[in-house]
Parts: C-alpha cells; sequence; structure tokens
C-alpha cells in the first residue's frame, strides 16, 4: 500500500480474514445504558482469537506477504497481544516468528505467545529500544519487521473490529476506542468515516501516558518515556508516522483514564456483563464512565473492548484493590 489508507483497505482486510477472525459479539448492558444516559454497544473484541483484536492486523499483514518473505519469517515487538497475534498468525500461514518482548509482559501472554510456536527475545522495556532490537534481529536473518500499529496492512485489519460493530448494531451517533500506538483507532476512523458518517470519535489512552493527546495538541508527533500504568497494552513511547495523521485529520479528542477508573470499568464488566477484560481493554470504557467523552442524552455509543489477556491472580487483587 502507497496511496493513502481508505476504506477500501478495511474492506479488502476484511475479505482476507473472513472465516479466519471471529466476527465477536456486541454487547449491552441496561445498567450501563441507565448510567451513562446513552445506548451503549460494546465490540467484544476480547472474545478474539488470542483474546484481542490484534489478530485482524497481525493476520491481514502476514497475509500480504510473498511467498520469499514468509520463508524468511517475520519479527515483531510487543507487550503481549500482538505478540500472541502474529504468532498465531505465523502458525496458521507457517511463518516463522520471533516475537521481542519486555521481562515485565504478563506472564499469561508470554507463554500464550510461546504456545503459538514463536521464538520469544526479552528486553527491558525501560532501558532498551524493542524497535531496534526488532530491526536489528529482521537484519540477522532477512525477516520481516511487522510493527504493532504504525503498518498499513496491521491499520486495515483492525479497522474491521469497527466495521463489524457498524454492520452489526447499526450506525452511531459516537465511537471510542482505546489508544496506544493509534493502529485500532485509525483503522477505525476509516471504517466509521464511511459507514456512519457524522460519527463523533475519541480515542482513550492512559492518564500516565498521554503522548497522543500532546501530540494532537502541538501538531508533531510526541515522544514520552514508557508510561508506568496498568494498561501494559498501552505502554507506548508515541504515535506512529502513519498514525498520526490520521488520528489528526478524524479524531474528535484524546481523552486519559486513571488506572482507578480502569480497575472500575473492569469491575463493572465483570459485576454486569460477567466477561473478563484486561486493563488497556476497558480503556475506551472507562474513558465514556468518567464524562471524559461527552455524550448526549440517547446517543448510540460504540465502544471497541479490545482483549481479556490478563492474568487471572493478577485480575483477582485488581479487582479487589
Amino acid at each position: 500500500m502507497t496511496a493513502p489508507l481508505s476504506y477500501a483497505d478495511v474492506e479488502a482486510a476484511a475479505a482476507v480474514i473472513a472465516g479466519v477472525a471471529h466476527r465477536t459479539p456486541v454487547l449491552t448492558s441496561r445498567r450501563l445504558d441507565e448510567e451513562v444516559g446513552a445506548s451503549v454497544l460494546l465490540k467484544a473484541e476480547h472474545l478474539q482469537r488470542v483474546g484481542a483484536f490484534k489478530f485482524r492486523g497481525a493476520y491481514t499483514a502476514l497475509s500480504a506477504l510473498d511467498a520469499a518473505s514468509r520463508r524468511a519469517g517475520v519479527v515483531a515487538y510487543s507487550s503481549g497481544n500482538h505478540a500472541q497475534a502474529v504468532a498465531l498468525a505465523a502458525r496458521e500461514l507457517g511463518i516463522p516468528a520471533t516475537i521481542v518482548m519486555p521481562h515485565d509482559a504478563p506472564q499469561l501472554k508470554v507463554e500464550a505467545t510461546q504456545g503459538y510456536g514463536a521464538r520469544v527475545v526479552r528486553y527491558d522495556r525501560y532501558t532498551q529500544d524493542r524497535e531496534q532490537i526488532g530491526a536489528d534481529l529482521a537484519a540477522e536473518s532477512g525477516a520481516t519487521v511487522v510493527p504493532p500499529y504504525d503498518h498499513p496492512h496491521v491499520i486495515a485489519g483492525q479497522g474491521t473490529a469497527v466495521k463489524e460493530l457498524v454492520e452489526d448494531a447499526g450506525p452511531l451517533d459516537v465511537l471510542v476506542t482505546p489508544l496506544g500506538g493509534g493502529g485500532l483507532l485509525s483503522g477505525s476512523i476509516l471504517a466509521a468515516r464511511e459507514l456512519s458518517p457524522g460519527v463523533r470519535i475519541y480515542g482513550v489512552e492512559p492518564a500516565a501516558g498521554d503522548d497522543a493527546r500532546r501530540s494532537l495538541q502541538e501538531g508533531r508527533i510526541v515522544h514520552i518515556e514508557t508510561p508506568v500504568t496498568i494498561a501494559d497494552g498501552a505502554q507506548t513511547q508515541h504515535l506512529g508516522e502513519l498514525t498520526f495523521p490520521i488520528l489528526a485529520s478524524g479524531v474528535e479528542e484524546v481523552v486519559t483514564a486513571t488506572d482507578a477508573e480502569l480497575v472500575q470499568a473492569m469491575r463493572l464488566v465483570a459485576g454486569t456483563l460477567k466477561q473478563v477484560v484486561e486493563p488497556t481493554g476497558v480503556l475506551g470504557l472507562a474513558g465514556l464512565r468518567s464524562g471524559a467523552v461527552p455524550v448526549r442524552p440517547g446517543e448510540r455509543v460504540g465502544v471497541v473492548l479490545t482483549g481479556g489477556n490478563v492474568d487471572v491472580r493478577r485480575y483477582a487483587e485488581l479487582l479487589g484493590e
């Protein structure tokens, strides 16, 4: 893909993952609707393969590789969900995979990545550069780097989640997604603008790592230190060269959620919907419940629950705090 990304790319990705990725359900809660004062439609991507939306983009990107590139393999870097997604997509397509993961990545995600057959290389997220490590590994083997968000096929693949949401639930007035590097939000913008014209789109990132909000305010990509937050899937340090302009032209606003708000959202999802969603996965819902994302009475609000990969003991600790 060399031309600017468009909804046509999301449609192409949807054709690639059809029959491979799950078409996840849309969940609703009367209690949540009453609390927010709107009709909330939750896209349950924690029920996706590997337990996260990331499988959509990973499978789309790996499917685009030619035969020689597939033989040489792929390298990815991730704290967990993209790691698992690339590992599973690689196994499905018969491609060797090496994944660079931080030492403090949830053990559940590390074991799952290895279980899908990938080789895992560990690093210190606070002192080492995962992008450089990935580039070095790829240079040694001739493998292709598949980044977690700043990649055209990854962005297009992630956009299929919102494509399905609008197709299954109908037009939206507001769309809210978690935000790390911007892959999901960028793909969501492409899909939502086409299928639900006039929708107001919001991204929610951790309060400890508001690089995207600052980037949009300053009109440039702002780099930050690795944020300390329970939302391990959104501990990114900057937006991407591809995702930044899409967000700048298509998002209404980027807001933040605190770790405490994430825990409260996880409790609501567990208690009311009987669903296990990881801290990063409820960023959008937390931003909506706190009022950071403004909605009008009776509006239709789509929210993507992005992942459910959380260690059971850690999950219990968080909900018990």
